[in-house]
């Protein structure tokens, strides 16, 4: 059986008003832009847990995806997103609970975030996200901006018991001569800023291994940086006549770049510079320069989750509402 939130009463009504103003006018914004209802309604079927008679009422989908897109917003644990769902008046309307209503504990997070990997809607949830932008006209289909980026996890060590704590998904890898442990984000933006598509992998990988799978769909123009070149990927954009707005590096006999390889970069590389800024808005506004779990399907989960919450903060300056 599902919960029902509590009709509003009258510390409701009279609080309406209350709680962060910045906070308040954020969440107001994203629940006009988003429709948080049908978002659930294609979940609804597979995330519902079977329960048996008399069972204790499960939290409706809704709600749960609404605090989940509050702890990326915010960059809360589960605890904290627990914590700020009890204080917090602006945080309680928006998931839609009175101020008589229980509230969802952690462990009620961690069961619907594994319930998310299980059923796979982890990626239905972000697919859901981005076509209701597309829809209202969001998202420019102008090309595929690629890129990819480090995002690290402790080494890890030994726990009380002994055993050991180090992540086994994670790995090791070298860039620009510094080393790094943990895994890398590939993302397919477009070339205003949304992310369309994403891949999360160990650290080691190549940064050019998903690529091919994250332009699968692309008809118009592709954008990466030099270490997305290869011939072959040239010859195959080439014959499907998609322009190949890839960086171009000097290749082996090559003493300098042509007059017009150093204009193509230079065209390109304005147009490509743009998938930078998702990522620095994902470390720099949300804190994802460390993963929080163990483990790539949970970190591919809060990877795809990070993503989505990313595109409806980002829609709202698309729909003239500010992004904050």
């Amino acid at each position: 059986m599902e919960r029902r939130s509590s009709e509003p009463g009258l510390i409701d009504g009279l609080t309406a008003d209350l709680g962060g103003a910045k906070t308040s006018s954020f969440l107001d914004k994203v629940q006009k832009a988003i429709d948080f209802k049908t978002l659930a309604n294609g979940l609804r079927e597979d995330l519902t847990p079977k329960q048996p008679k008399g069972g204790r009422p499960f939290w409706p989908v809704e709600v749960m995806v609404k605090c989940l897109m509050l702890a990326k917003w915010y960059s809360l644990s589960d605890p904290q997103l627990e914590e700020q769902l009890c204080d917090r008046l602006s945080f309680r309307r928006f998931v839609g609970l009175s101020l008589s209503d229980a509230t969802p504990d952690e462990t009620t997070f961690v069961r619907f975030r594994q319930r998310l990997r299980e059923t796979g809607h982890g990626s239905t949830l972000f697919d859901s996200v981005l076509k209701q932008l597309q829809n209202k006209g969001l998202v420019l289909k102008e090309g595929s901006l690629v890129d990819a980026t480090i995002i690290t996890q402790s080494t890890g060590g030994k726990n009380k018991d002994g055993d050991s704590t180090r992540d086994r998904s994670a790995s090791f890898t070298k860039k620009h001569g510094k080393t790094y442990h943990g895994y890398k984000a590939s993302i397919n933006a477009s070339t205003d800023g949304f992310i369309t598509d994403y891949r999360l992998d160990t650290a080691k990988v190549h940064d050019s291994q998903h690529i091919d799978e994250l332009i699968e769909d692309e008809a118009v123009a592709v954008y990466a940086d030099s270490a997305y070149m290869s011939k072959l990927r040239r010859k195959s954009l080439k014959n499907k006549g998609i322009f190949d707005g890839i960086i171009q590096r000097r290749v082996r006999g090559q003493k300098q770049l042509s007059v017009e390889q150093q204009r193509h970069n230079k065209a390109c590389s304005q147009v490509r510079a743009k998938v930078e800024h998702p990522f620095a808005w994902l470390k720099q506004q949300m804190g994802y320069r460390r993963v929080r779990y163990r483990g790539l399907l949970r970190n591919g989960l809060d990877f795809g989750l990070i993503a989505a919450a990313y595109n409806i903060k980002r829609s709202l300056s698309g729909l003239g509402m500010g992004l904050s």
